[in-house]
């Protein structure tokens, strides 16, 4: 589907990236700062993972209703809500630590409330971006955006110890505040044009449970859409099964508990990250976007999560944690950009509402699984005297952490596997001529 873009301006863009990029520092700033207090004043790890819990909840429920919204409302103004919903709720947790009455249950309330802040502002900021920026920058586009939130992710935890030490949270949820307001002057100040009509959008118009449900059937009658989106699915599942539930227990597990070791593959894993964002940025992304997709989700995963898993040293996790994050913006950045090109600008809200439901479903499943298979099934099985010693324990050692290295094998094979079938899907190849 051709249709006609509005707006080629890439002042719009800088300005969203900008205000996106700090407001993300505030608000990783935050969340770092809340985690150490819900941890402090619980004790507990379960506490902590409700917290994630909570905000995924909410942010899949409310996305496909979300998505409606989004294509009826002015995008700006969706976003500038969105802002102000998620400030509006950090100024509500300030209040309460201020009088001494906040609790950890209000941090669960919190992040449910900012979990469908997040499900209107991110179809409504990805759409935004198909109306501001040429059709052959979306892959650049998505890599500085990538970019921001890799910087945030460096800079965030650094930032919130240092004046949550120095000030306390209070400061820390200022900060964030504070980095907030910016955002929302920056969208004040600039114009996101109107999508032109399309034939799908004529088709979409409807009951508001018609719209809704408009989203999953583009999709679904879109050859090619189904399979790139099922891809990225396993692209989160896996990613979440051993790299977010798994790799920092292992590190702990096979160093004996050394948080020095396991910060310095955090650290160089983040600047990988923005490393890669910037060469994307710099690269600006090939014209078969499917195929540098999902032969970047191949080789990541055949070499960087194998490396992970047979290495026993921080040098060799932190090589493979930075080749990986090193990846990751030229797995995203060209993912994303497709669905910009392919989607009229119209029904991006319903269509990538719908999208991100399905994908952040696999987050929670990633992180069930993730516990269980290493507590139940891996760990047991590579413990002295396990089932799978003589099978795998010359390759990822045996004894604590073992079996969840295993685990990584898992992941560099099916994640593989994941990325040379997409290959072979000629509906999915075929989404780079359209």
């Amino acid at each position: 589907m051709k249709y006609a873009k509005t707006s080629n301006s890439w002042t719009s863009f800088r300005v969203l990236w900008a205000g996106q990029s700090i407001s993300l520092l505030g608000t990783g700033m935050t969340r770092f700062a809340v985690l150490i207090w819900a941890y402090e004043e619980a004790g507990s790890v379960t506490a902590l993972a409700m917290l994630g819990f909570f905000s995924c909840l909410t942010f899949i429920l409310v996305s496909p209703f979300a998505g409606v919204l989004v294509d009826r409302w002015e995008r700006r103004r969706v976003m500038l809500l969105s802002d102000f919903g998620a400030g509006l709720m950090t100024a509500l947790l300030l209040g309460l630590n201020m009088t001494g009455h906040l609790q950890v249950w209000h941090l669960y309330l919190a992040q449910g409330i900012s979990g469908v802040c997040e499900a209107f502002q991110h179809p409504a900021f990805s759409a935004a971006i198909s109306l501001v920026v040429p059709k052959d920058a979306y892959t650049r586009a998505n890599g500085l955006l990538g970019l921001g939130k890799s910087a945030a992710r460096v800079f965030a935890p650094s930032l919130a110890s240092v004046v949550q030490r120095v000030l306390g949270l209070n400061a820390v949820m200022l900060a964030d505040l504070a980095t907030l307001g910016l955002a929302m002057t920056g969208l004040l100040l600039i114009r996101i044009p109107k999508p032109s009509p399309s034939a799908e959008g004529h088709r979409a118009a409807g009951t508001f449970w018609h719209e809704v449900r408009f989203g999953f059937s583009y999709i679904l009658h879109r050859p090619g859409l189904p399979g790139l989106l099922f891809t990225f699915f396993l692209v989160n599942l896996f990613g979440t099964l051993t790299y977010f539930a798994v790799l920092s227990p292992m590190i702990l597990s096979r160093t004996g508990g050394d948080e020095v070791a396991l910060g310095v593959v955090q650290t160089l894993m983040r600047i990988g990250g923005v490393a890669g964002g910037v060469l994307i940025s710099l690269w600006g992304g090939a014209k078969h976007k499917a195929r540098v997709y999902l032969i970047s989700t191949m080789l990541s995963f055949l070499f960087c999560d194998f490396m992970t898993a047979t290495s026993k040293s921080v040098l060799g996790w932190s090589v493979a944690g930075f080749l990986s994050e090193l990846t990751i913006p030229f797995i995203v950045s060209p993912y994303y950009a497709l669905w910009q090109e392919l989607v009229p600008p119209d029904v991006q809200g319903r269509v990538f509402a719908s999208r991100e439901m399905v994908q952040m479903a696999s987050q929670p499943v990633g992180y069930l699984l993730g516990g269980l298979l290493a507590d139940r099934l891996f760990e047991p099985a590579l413990a002295n005297g396990g089932a799978l010693v003589g099978t795998l324990g010359w390759l990822v050692g045996v004894g604590p952490g073992a079996g969840m290295a295993a685990m990584f094998l898992g992941t560099s094979l099916f994640g593989g596997l994941t990325g040379a079938l997409g290959l072979l899907s000629p509906s999915i190849r075929k989404l780079d001529t359209s």
